[in-house]
């Protein structure tokens, strides 16, 4: 075994630096080429990569901020800060390696690679990347199976404790189950989570909900992902979208109203907002909502379509984002945001008509993961939605796409938080398989090449974790400012799940590709992470891409 020594937290730190230093010099440059980020679209592919090395960057930075807190408790262990160091290691060599095949269109040469990245920098860097690191680190987690135990404050582990407990006796013995025969979720959830407050974390005392602050919601949203992605990490996520959208710019009485039945789980919510032909390109929605009047009542007539409206079967009310300003050359500023009352189904498919003659018609799209939840095709014909309804009233007529964007800022946060938990629970059963599966006559865990991709995966769900855990804290300060971030953080989180749950499948051999094993279960529902939410390339360009480029 090589005497390489284990990375410590200056070591993070050195390589924290270096990387922020290569790609401070590449965002002046990018913002000189794209004019303060007005012409990104003519060089998207520049723009890319360095939004993500940006984002790179800023996650070995909260890493090192998050372990130099814990260091200054006297919290951080010899293991956690060799983590740190390899994760950091990983990372900035991560983003030199994105930035160097750029370096000549961004106007920068040799000369800045070696005065941000020199010889003993990048000595450290490998050094900290060597297989006897990742080894030990792999041994650990061997060891102790994987388990997350990074230490928080008090009443940040009594909720994370209190929601593993919840999951691991409640979630995960259905799980398969539910993923296996693309079952629905089961209501003893919904009615358990709702007891337990999980869905009324952000909603202020005043209407209902507890207002743990982001941080509590993230660390739930990653214990309940751990578990299941698909029938328990992403049940939370359409009420908060509401919740914050309703916070933001509800009239008082809609507050009243809906926030407290939101709270608490009498109201589940389905997000209607992309359109067949519309994805990312939200300003360009096309369903049209009218003034009408029914049966004596005013309120607005719906017709048009929906796609990929997340839980809409189950769902008690849509939260949907129509065009109200019939000139579509008015882009974003002719949407409106409703609240549109269904009746709950079961099952694939539904059909709900009104007395009125509206009608709403909804069909599952069949996936090969992410399932419980269920995404639906929608087409509203005629459907009527009281005026009540129109989110803001008419103050907040045609500003649905501002207060859908603020509720998109918090669903991206808590997507960073299902990949965090959703790499775990990959780590954890990666952990336990090779170290009871046998081979050759020893475990697979005594072998070198399986204790450094333990290793490795450990190291790179630590930043993930450490910039989701940032976006949460600092969403509590100021979401707007704050919403650049957690774009960020879902973006690097989601990745990591991807890559940290493939490479505990081929440790599964081929057992990883069979149902037999939850890892199988794992791979297919991370595939799903870097697209809702906002799909990868358009949040790397129009979010955080123009963010960082903005002058």
């Amino acid at each position: 075994m090589s005497d390489t020594p284990l990375p410590t937290l200056a070591d993070a730190r050195a390589f924290t630096e270096a990387g922020e230093a290569l790609v401070n010099r590449a965002l002046d440059r990018a913002r000189t080429i794209t004019e303060g980020g007005r012409t990104i679209d003519d060089h998207q592919v520049l723009v890319e990569r360095v939004a993500y090395a940006a984002t790179e960057a800023r996650a070995c930075r909260e890493l090192v901020e998050q372990m130099a807190a814990l260091q200054a408790e006297g919290r951080l262990d010899a293991h956690l800060e060799c983590v740190a160091g390899a994760g950091a290691a990983e990372l900035a060599a991560s983003l030199r390696g994105r930035l160097e095949p750029a370096l000549e269109d961004l106007g920068l040469g040799e000369e800045d690679l070696e005065a941000t990245f020199p010889a003993e920098v990048r000595a450290r860097i490998r050094a900290a990347r060597h297989e006897a690191v990742m080894r030990a680190i792999g041994r650990r987690v061997a060891e102790t199976r994987g388990s997350n135990d990074l230490p928080l404050d008090e009443m940040h582990e009594q909720v994370r404790d209190s929601v593993r407990e919840f999951a691991d006796a409640e979630v995960y013995p259905h799980a398969e189950r539910i993923h296996r025969h693309d079952e629905l979720i089961p209501e003893d959830f919904i009615t358990k989570m709702g007891e337990l407050g999980y869905f009324g974390l952000s909603v202020p005392e005043e209407y209902g909900g507890f207002e743990m602050g982001n941080l509590a919601m993230i660390l739930t949203t990653e214990e309940l992902s751990r578990a299941s992605l698909a029938a328990a990490g992403s049940l939370i996520t359409r009420p908060e979208i509401l919740a914050k959208a309703l916070i933001g710019g509800g009239t008082e009485e809609q507050k009243k109203h809906w926030l407290p039945k939101i709270a608490s789980g009498e109201v589940m919510v389905g997000v209607a907002v992309t359109e067949p032909d519309i994805g990312s390109n939200v300003a360009g929605v096309k369903c049209r909502a009218e003034k009408g009047t029914v049966d004596g009542e005013e309120g607005w007539i719906i017709n048009g379509p929906k796609a990929w409206c997340t839980f809409a079967g189950r769902a008690n009310v849509l939260s949907l984002l129509a065009r109200t300003d019939p000139d579509v050359s008015k882009g974003n500023k002719g949407l409106s945001l409703f609240i549109v009352p269904k009746d709950p189904f079961d099952g694939h498919d539904f059909e709900m008509k009104q007395p009125g003659g509206g009608r709403l018609v909804g069909k599952a799209d069949a996936t090969p993961g992410y399932r419980g939840m269920h995404s639906f095709t929608l087409n509203f014909e005629d459907y009527f939605v009281p005026a009540a309804n129109l989110v803001g009233g008419e103050e907040r007529l045609g500003r649905g796409f501002y207060l859908q964007m603020a509720g998109f800022a918090a669903g991206r946060l808590q997507t960073g938080g299902r990949g965090c938990g959703l790499a775990q629970a990959a780590l954890e059963k990666t952990a336990e398989y090779v170290v009871d599966r046998d081979q050759f006559g020893h475990p697979i865990s005594e072998f070198q090449l399986t204790q450094y991709v333990l290793g490795r995966m450990a190291a790179l769900i630590a930043p993930a974790r450490a910039i989701t855990y940032a976006a949460a804290v600092a969403m509590d300060e100021d979401e707007r400012t704050a919403a650049p971030l957690a774009a960020q953080a879902k973006l690097l989180a989601c990745d990591v799940a991807v890559v940290v749950t493939q490479e505990g499948q081929v440790l599964h051999g081929g057992w990883g590709y069979a149902e037999e094993y939850p890892i199988s279960r794992y791979v297919v529902d991370a595939t799903v992470l870097p697209i809702f939410e906002g799909v990868k390339p358009i949040l790397e360009l129009k979010v955080v891409g123009r963010a960082l480029l903005a002058e």
